[in-house]
Order: structure tokens, then sequence, then C-alpha cells
């Protein structure tokens, strides 16, 4: 049995223990739910592991986006190097699902970009569980919840082999072939098997490494494991299990059978258009099916095979599919990180997937199975996740209704950086105030946040402000994600000294140069404007020793209250702690990531530029357009008009286009999502041009 073996040189501090402790014990007498409240800073991704390896059991952390997700997977790496940390989330570079537009007729094909690197990430979680170690730690994003081939199917297909095994040659590569590897002499690529007389090299789906089988007559004679690039031997076996190279496993006699259920439902379903009185249907579902069934019969898939899952899983009408969780044992554990959001993407996830299959059915897209290819409902989550701690600085009501009321505090910061002092002042010449205030931060180097109720007062306060010649940008629903990130970047680098927002809680906004926020209309009571929000956007300057909010308003309203009363609690518990142990509040200092504004290839010198920066001197400069902003932001800054991309040959525009997806893969390798999304949409868009000119 293995056991977790956690590494830090670190010794937890502050409430860690205690919150350590009463996790600990919740989990140990059975409870269904614990909340874990933990302020930005106070190291609740230590506190998880510290559970973790006191409880022993596989664990399952959720992460509502793939960036998040890989930062405490690199941080999970980091405390149990010895034990199997995993990476398991959606593996498409690029996905465009299927749709259909009814109002203008417009059927939109499947179209995606499989990362390879994250595709061997999920089968590694996949063979760990099905390994039946118990040290497993799999840090996934929401889309765990998504369909996937059975358990059952995957075990019967691992292949067992043990020195001194007595097989023929023939049925081990059977075997191989139908764990959905590939035979290819010439090429060892991932998922594929090369025999060199009694040699058998086989580069596994789920590994980096090459396993390499030497057979003596009908015998194993010996199991090693090979580096890929030098073929070093790095270590031998007496016995090894070798996993299926796909998630999605299937037998022979299950295709067989899924294809004399698809043929019925085919035969139903024309049936049912042509008592409708619709035979344009009835022949658009009878062409479309009968393609796929001819392609299943000859290759052994088709183009949306996933729609067709129900069939070869043996599932009936309506059932759940399988996905990560049906891997686990029963006892497994899961936490949810920035629980106040990833709820509800959870809630969320099967209808946005049902309204899209809604059309493709109805039109005659797909057969009604379509619609049992789909995310779990939250309450068939609900049944399978019995164990779990929610994570989140601001728990929201599900959460505490749940545990009814009953929270786990986390409040002390290891650094002794305080909570933000709140100061309440009235909106008559608010934004004379709040100009002092910024120059005042200026001076000091340091960023200011602006919040305001709506996207139009977002844009005329940035207009204002650099009417003023205060270096100022926005933020909203409008601008792209990879435009926020580089808006971001250049606000902690000095381009800018505002940054102008509807709510700025966005998780990962880690901005430790931001010491004032500013809310403007505070006492508009509402969504924007309620205590689970005023908190965390006063939590927005909690990273800098200077950090201050000021809410402008002109009464104080209970939601203003309680956020008011509540941080000078965690204020003041922190300050009590600082003095007891004699610490002195550190200010975080954190590198400012890069972020890629050029791609230079053959043919290229500068597709991009980056934008203008701001000079910082004893006076304000503003940028010379910030309209321009997030225009110039993506890593394609210019329109396809731009005489640059337009005097590029075809020849230059492929070797860019072929220069541009390395960049991508090697940047998804990194599990640098941001950056790779930003190859994509630069490779879109040199792709749109060549298909002008051609």
């Amino acid at each position: 049995m293995n056991s977790f073996s956690l590494i830090s040189q670190y010794a937890p501090t502050g409430d860690q223990p205690e919150a350590i402790r009463q996790l600990t014990e919740g989990i140990m007498r059975g409870d269904d739910a614990q909340v874990l409240l933990g302020v930005t800073g106070s190291g609740k991704t230590f506190t998880m592991a510290n559970v973790i390896a006191n409880c022993e059991r596989p664990t399952l952390i959720l992460s509502h986006n793939k960036t998040l997700a890989a930062q405490l997977y690199e941080e999970m790496k980091g405390f149990f190097p010895h034990n199997a940390v995993e990476y398991y989330v959606s593996y498409y570079d690029y996905y465009q699902p299927e749709a259909y537009m009814p109002s203008s007729d417009t059927y939109i094909e499947k179209d995606l970009a499989i990362n390879e690197e994250n595709d061997r990430l999920r089968l590694s979680a996949v063979s760990s569980l099905l390994s039946g170690r118990r040290d497993v730690v799999v840090v996934a994003s929401v889309s765990c919840i998504y369909g996937m081939g059975g358990p059952a199917a995957m075990r019967g297909s691992v292949i067992k082999v043990k020195r001194g095994m007595r097989i023929q040659r023939n049925d081990l590569l059977r075997s191989l072939v139908d764990a959905l590897y590939v035979r290819n002499d010439l090429t060892l690529e991932r998922g594929s098997f090369r025999v060199k007389g009694d040699t058998i090299d086989v580069a596994m789906a789920y590994s980096e490494n090459i396993l390499r089988i030497t057979m003596w007559d009908d015998e194993i004679d010996e199991i090693a494991e090979h580096d890929a690039v030098t073929f070093t031997r790095i270590t031998s076996f007496d016995e090894y299990q070798i996993f299926p190279a796909n998630l999605f496993v299937t037998s022979k006699e299950q295709t067989v059978h899924a294809v004399r259920e698809i043929q019925d439902d085919l035969m139903e379903r024309i049936t049912y258009y042509e008592e409708l009185g619709d035979p344009i249907k009835a022949q658009r579902i009878k062409e479309r099916v009968e393609y796929d069934l001819e392609m299943i019969k000859e290759l052994g898939h088709c183009s949306g095979i996933e729609n067709y899952s129900r069939y070869f899983d043996g599932r009936e009408p309506g059932e759940r599919p399988y996905c990560l969780f049906d891997f686990f044992p029963e006892d497994m554990l899961v936490f949810i990180d920035e629980s106040h959001v990833s709820i509800p993407q959870l809630h969320a996830m099967w209808g946005n997937d049902r309204s899209r299959k809604q059309n493709l059915v109805e039109y005659a897209f797909r057969l009604p199975a379509a619609f049992d290819n789909r995310p779990l409902r939250f309450e068939e989550f609900e049944s399978l996740a019995k164990q779990v701690v929610y994570v989140s600085a601001t728990p929201a009501a599900y959460e505490l209704e749940r545990t009814e009321g009953v929270v786990v505090e986390q409040i002390i910061r290891p650094t002794g950086l305080l909570d933000p002092e709140i100061l309440v002042r009235p909106t008559e010449n608010q934004i004379d105030d709040l100009i002092n205030e910024i120059a005042e931060r200026h001076e000091r180097d340091e960023r200011v946040l602006v919040i305001t109720l709506t996207k139009r007062m977002a844009e005329e306060m940035t207009e204002y402000l650099l009417d003023k010649e205060i270096p100022t940008a926005y933020i909203h629903s409008d601008v792209d994600t990879l435009d926020r990130v580089k808006i971001l970047s250049e606000l902690r680098s000095g381009v800018y000294t505002v940054l102008v927002g509807v709510n700025l809680l966005r998780e990962g906004l880690d901005l430790p140069e931001v010491s004032l926020v500013a809310i403007l209309d505070a006492d508009k009571e509402g969504f924007l404007r309620n205590a689970r929000g005023l908190t965390q956007m006063a939590g927005r300057a909690a990273r800098n020793v200077n950090g201050l909010v000021i809410m402008y308003a002109d009464k104080i309203t209970p939601s203003m209250q309680t956020t008011i009363d509540e941080t000078a609690r965690r204020r003041h518990k922190q300050m009590a702690y600082n003095e007891e142990h004699g610490i002195v509040p550190t200010q975080i200092k954190k590198k400012v990531a890069e972020t890629e504004n050029t791609v230079r290839g053959k043919g290229i010198p500068n597709i991009s530029k980056p934008a203008d920066n701001v000079k910082k001197t004893a006076a304000y400069a503003p940028p010379p357009n910030h309209h321009a902003v997030a225009a110039e932001s993506t890593p394609v800054g210019r329109s396809m008009s731009d005489p640059i991309l337009r005097s590029m040959s075809k020849d230059e525009i492929r070797k860019s286009i072929a220069y541009t997806t390395e960049q991508m893969r090697e940047a998804a390798r990194q599990l640098d999502f941001m950056q790779a999304a930003m190859y994509r949409d630069e490779l879109l868009r040199l792709q749109d041009l060549l298909g002008d000119d051609e």
C-alpha cells in the first residue's frame, strides 16, 4: 500500500495547524461537506496537502480553469514528489463544437486541435487510478465531469506482462492493438509500437518513456523502460502493466452490438420524420448516420463518434455517462478550489451542452442518443462526490448550506500582511478625491483599481482619467481574455497606473502592486455590491503592505457594514498574531510574467508590436491611443488589411503557419495555456489570410 510523503521546508503556521486538524477530523468521522474559508495568501494549498497526507486517500482537486489547475498541479507535485500527482484537463488547444443555428440555417462543423501533452497527462491520471495505487492526487478542471470510456472496459484492456511468462509474440501484438496501440516500425510515436525480431518497443501513451519487451522464443525474457530520446535503460521490471492508449476503449463485440442498435434507432427516427411529413429531415438523418456507420465498420471510428457513446458503453437512454469519478475508489476525497466560482460552473455545464444539442437533434443532424454524450448533471456530481471540502475566501450560499454555516477559518497570513483598511467617503467631489489618491500612489510607484457599476461607466471613467493625463486602461466582459492578461501585465509593470473595471474579481487576479481599491457607488445594493462581492473587491488590495479600500457612498448599507466588520475582524486577528510572534508585514514580490508580444519567423520580421510604453516621469503621460489597447494586446495586433501581412508571399505565410503551430504546441507542452491560445489566434488569422489569397 502506497503512502503519501509530504515534502516541504516549511511547517504549518498561523491558522494552518488548527485548520488541518479540523478538516482531518471531519473527514475521518465521515462529514459529507466542509468549508475551508482561507483568505488570499494564507497558504490554502499547503493546508490541502497536509490534509491529504493525514487522510491517506486518493484525492481529486477541482479547479474552474486550466491555468489555475496547472498552478495547483505544480504546487502539489512539489509537495508530493514521490507520489502520483496527476493533471486532468480538456485536451483541446482549440475546440469549436458542432452546432446548428436555425435562424440563419447555418450548420457549424466540429473543429478541434488536440494537445498531445494534455492527452498524455489525462491517460497518465487514469492509468495511476487503474493501477490500484492509493497515493494519487489528480488536479482537474471542471471538464472532468464530461463523459469518457468506462472503467470496466479500460481494465479489460490492461496488458499484464511478467518475466518468464509464456505467450506467443503474435498474441502479445494483438493485445497491444486491442488496447488501441498502433504498429509503426518506422517511427516510434506516442501510442505506437514497433517490432524487431524478438524485441517489442512500446511508446506508452501515458508515459514519456519507452517500454522494451525482449522475448526468447515464446517466453518474456526481459522488461525494461528506456529513455525515449537516448534509449538509455532506466530500470528493469519483473512484471509490468501496459494501460490502454485511449480513454475510449471498446471490443469488437461491443462495436457490432452498437452498430445494430444505431441502425434500429436510425430507422425509428426516419419513420418519426416521415410521419411528421418532413422528408428533408428524414433524408438528412439517414445520410449522416449511414455515413458514420460505414466509417465505424471500416475504420472503427468516425467524426463525432462520441455522440454514439451510449451504444458502445451499453447504457440506457438518459443514463449518466462514465467520467473520471468512476475510476476513483468509494472513499475518495474531493477538494473544490475557489468553490464560489467552480460550483456555478458545474451547475451550468449540463444545461449549456443540452441547449446546443437540442437544435442538432431537432433538425436531424444527430440521433437523440447525442444527448447522452454529456457532462454530469449537478445532482449526479453530488452523488459521486461523497466527501467534499469547499475552498474559498468567500464561500457562497450553497457551500454554507451544505455545512449548515460551519466553516474552518484560515485567516492568518505567514507573510504578516493585513487585510486592507476600509474608508467610506461621500460621493460629492469623489472624482477629485480619487485623483488625489491616485497621485499619491503614483509617487510611491503603486497601482490603483477603480471599480464601477457598468461597462459604460468604466469606459467613461477611463476617458476622463486619460484626459487628466493619468495612464489608464479598462477591463470588462467585452475585452477578450487574452487582452485582459496583457493589460494586467502592463498594469503591474507600470505601463498603466490605474485599471478601471466593473468588478475585477476574476480568480488569479494576483496584483501585489495594487495598494488602493476605489469602489464607486458602493451603496448601490445588488449583485455587484453585495457582501461577498465587496469582500472580494477589498481582497484585491490585501497583497500590498499599504493596502487601502475607499468606498464612495452616501450611506452605509448592510452589505458594506458586513464587509467592513469582517475585514476589521481579520485585520485585528492578523495584528494580534504579528505582535505575539514579532512578525513585520512583508510585501509580496511576484515576478511580472513575460508576455510575448512579437512573433518572429521566416518571412515575418515582426507581425505585431507591443503597446506603446508609458514613460514614468513626475507628470503623467497617457498612452497615445487608449482605445487601441485591446486591439494591440493580442499576438497579432494588426488587422488583416495591414500592409506587412498583405505583402507576404504564400510561401512566407505557410512557413509562418508551420512556425506558429510549433510554438503553440510547445507552449501547451509547458502548460502555458494563455500563450498557447495567443499562438492559436495568430494561427487562425494566418490561415484566414492564406485562404483569402488562394
